[in-house]
């Protein structure tokens, strides 16, 4: 897996806005599909509703995952997505909200949305935690219009695997994600490429 530094990289490229402006038709497609679909997932919820699923979800984590909740004691921040819909007919996207919680009050509320191309016919739901474990991955949120992941502070998602082997001794990344409560029959599920923004709730 390659872990990317903290700082944002600028591109050279002169294709890279035209590759970006594809990206964000690209995901107003998808999650245009994605709320066609039904799913109330992929609707906005309120302040209320938000703050009820985000508690509901990490407990979920926590009985399911001791290194989560080991986490949970040594971060910065955490955020919590309940419920992410992905949803894909050669064009794919996913979307979903949630909130950045400091010390067990919220901080703030963000979405979370990606888009990708190629075939992927299906749909599945899944929610996913990211513990923020430094001030500057913290500070990059607060001040960034954005983070999507694999730019900016260093992110590990974490598998069975990894969960094992973590300790005091290895928490070296400004992140690491836990995904969980996966529906759907979707393949290689994956958070990478996902942008955060934060929303007015």
């Amino acid at each position: 897996m390659e872990i990317l530094p903290f700082q944002a990289k600028v591109s050279r490229d002169p294709t890279s806005h035209t590759r970006r402006a594809f990206n964000q038709i690209a995901a107003i497609t998808a999650v245009a599909f994605s709320i066609g679909v039904g799913s109330d997932a992929a609707q906005a919820a309120t302040a209320e509703d938000l703050n009820k699923d985000a508690v509901q979800a990490l407990q979920l984590l926590y009985k399911s995952s001791p290194a989560a909740l080991d986490l949970s004691k040594r971060a910065k921040s955490i955020l919590v997505f309940p419920k992410i819909v992905k949803a894909g007919l050669v064009f794919g996207g996913s979307y979903g909200e949630g909130e950045m919680l400091k010390n067990g009050a919220v901080m703030g509320y963000y979405n979370s949305v990606s888009a990708s191309w190629g075939w992927q016919a299906g749909g599945e739901s899944y929610g996913y935690v990211v513990f923020l474990m430094s001030d500057k991955a913290v500070t990059y949120l607060e001040e960034s219009k954005g983070w999507e992941f694999g730019i900016g502070p260093s992110l590990v998602v974490v598998n069975e695997g990894i969960a094992k082997n973590l300790s005091s001794s290895t928490l070296k990344e400004d992140a690491y994600a836990f995904i969980f409560d996966q529906q759907g029959l979707m393949a290689s599920l994956s958070i990478e490429g996902t942008k955060i923004s934060r929303i007015k709730r």
